[in-house]
Order: C-alpha cells, then sequence, then structure tokens
C-alpha cells in the first residue's frame, strides 16, 4: 500500500520487514555493519558491488555507501547513524540522490536476538519516495535484502574463519537458600542437573553424559530450534565435595569449535544457606567475540538453578 503526501513528504510504501537466522553469536554478526572494510564486501543485491563506502560508526557519524550496478551506473546512498547499541541495535538512515537530487530515503533499524546458540537478526525499512521512477527499488526490496543477506553470511563466515582468539574472564555470586551439600548435588547428579542445565524451552537433548570426579567427563549435545546444534564437553579436575569444583569445558557450535574455557564453582555457607562463587576464564576462537554473552547465558543458567533448588 502507497500513502500519498504533499511534494515535500513524497510516497510512504509499507515497510519492509525480513528476519535472519545466522550460526553465530550476536557481537559477531553485529561486527559485519560496523566497518566499511565489511560492508564494501556483502551490503548490496546479487550483482551488484561497493566500490565506496565511507562509515563512521558513531551516532551521528555518516553512513554513505555507493551501490553499482551490473550495468556499471553507481547509485549513492548518504546518511546518518542513528542509533548503535551493540550487539542488540542499529539505526541509520540514508537517501539516494541522482544528479543533486534526491529520489527516495530510506529508514533501516536492524535488532540482533539470541536464537539459542546464535543470533536472530531482523531488519525494518522504511521508505520515502519522492520520485515515482524509484518506486522500482522498494518493489524490488524484498528480494534484494535476500541476496543481500545471503552474502552477509558468507561475510559472518569469513569473520569466523579469521583465526583470532579473545579472552575474557568473568565471576558471578549467587545466593541460594539451600545447604551447600544441596547445590553440590545439583551441580553434580545428572538427573538433577538435567532440571535446570537442558530444560530450556526451544532446546531439544541429543546427548547427555555426567561423570564428576577427578579426570571424569560431561558432554551435553542438543539442537537449538534454529537448527544449531550445540555441544558442551567438560573434563573435571578437581572435585571436593560440598566445597568445589574445577573443570576445563570447550563449547562448539554444529562442527566448529567456538571456545575453550576454566571453570571454577565454590561453594560458601552463608547462613542458612550458600553462596556460589563461578569463575570463568575463557578464550574464544576464530571470530567469536564472546562480548558479555557467555557471561549473561551462565547467569541465566545459575538463575534455573536457584528455582529448581526451591521445587
Amino acid at each position: 500500500m502507497l500513502q500519498a503526501h504533499d511534494d515535500k513528504t513524497g510516497i510512504k510504501p509499507e515497510p519492509l520487514v525480513i528476519t535472519r537466522n545466522f550460526a553465530a553469536p550476536r557481537a559477531l554478526v553485529f561486527k559485519a555493519w560496523s566497518s566499511a572494510e565489511h560492508m564494501k564486501r556483502w551490503f548490496c543485491p546479487e550483482c551488484y558491488t561497493v566500490p565506496e563506502a565511507e562509515i563512521d560508526f558513531r551516532p551521528g557519524g555518516v553512513c554513505a555507501i555507493c551501490m553499482r550496478s551490473p550495468e556499471g551506473q553507481d547509485f549513492w546512498s548518504r546518511g546518518e547513524y542513528i542509533e548503535i547499541a551493540p550487539p542488540d541495535r542499529l539505526v541509520f538512515s540514508g537517501t539516494v540522490a541522482v544528479g543533486g537530487s534526491p529520489k527516495f530515503s530510506t529508514r533501516t533499524t536492524v535488532t540482533f536476538e539470541d536464537d539459542g546458540a546464535g543470533t536472530r537478526m531482523s531488519v525494518h525499512q522504511a521508505y520515502e519516495i519522492f520520485d515515482e521512477a524509484f518506486l522500482f527499488a522498494v518493489e524490488g526490496a524484498s528480494e534484494g535484502w535476500r541476496t543481500t543477506l545471503d552474502k552477509l553470511e558468507r561475510e559472518v563466515a569469513r569473520i569466523q574463519a579469521e583465526g583470532s582468539v579473545v579472552h575474557a574472564t568473568f565471576s558471578i555470586e549467587r545466593i541460594y537458600d539451600a545447604s551447600p551439600a544441596r547445590v553440590f548435588h545439583a551441580l553434580s547428579d545428572q538427573a538433577v542437573k538435567a532440571r535446570w542445565f537442558t530444560g530450556v524451552d526451544g532446546y531439544t537433548v541429543l546427548e547427555c553424559d555426567m561423570d564428576v570426579r577427578p579426570g571424569g567427563r560431561e558432554r551435553v549435545k542438543g539442537r537449538w530450534a534454529s537448527g544449531v546444534v550445540a555441544t558442551f564437553d567438560a573434563s573435571y579436575f578437581d572435585v571436593v565435595p560440598n566445597r568445589r569444583l574445577v573443570y576445563a569445558y570447550e563449547m562448539q557450535l554444529d562442527e566448529r569449535k567456538i571456545s575453550v574455557s576454566l571453570a571454577t564453582m565454590e561453594l560458601k555457607p552463608e547462613g542458612a544457606g550458600t553462596r556460589l562463587v563461578m569463575t570463568e576464564q575463557g578464550a574464544f576462537l576464530d571470530g567469536y567475540d564472546d562480548a558479555g554473552g557467555r557471561e549473561h547465558g551462565t547467569g541465566f543458567m545459575l538463575d534455573r538453578l536457584g528455582a529448581s533448588l526451591k521445587d
């Protein structure tokens, strides 16, 4: 549906909304939007190229991108960044002009949500047409964005394959109204741990095995609703009943190893309950820039542990 306005405001077609799932964390998908180097590799439909781009990635900064058609005609979109909230949300504007005359403008909002071990990205693009001859650009936007996001998938895969290591350390504390013995049991008994560690909406357990002792292993493998298979593979090094667990674990998404971590769980009496201190030192591999996602996810799981202790 088109909404007609006066010459000053132009025509406003219905906005476009498109979503795509990526087998990569939000921070990495967000990163692919953050520089001219990245945008030149993917921000155009199939058969188009981006020979030039000026990206000043900050609120108020320039967002200028040149798309070159298969016939060699250049279309510049010039705008600015309105909102940048990594890795959650991105808003920017753009106006396409020919010979100094504006033809249409866009306002693009991109959101990034955790989807299991991956990312669900949504694009909302609103339009204002100043020259009806350029309605074709909006009419073909859905297919154009589909092939553009195909290119984005390839760019995300390229970033993942760069071969980097990002180090991060975090510590989380929780106080539970349960004895150290009961909390330790919830951490070390397979049946009890399954109630809070794997029973998450949208997640199907494919494999689960647990042997909590020095030299023992724990392996949990499951498929998220997006189809991504996540594998947690741990080895226990120090087990002091009711007091401490020390283990190393690696995480995989499908066949790709994304991180290796050393984790310590300490249990300390706190009145009639227990203070749990969880410390993790992680190495995030080959483009998997965690940006706090592991800490957030661990905190979520420890809250689920707390809820299970109330049952």
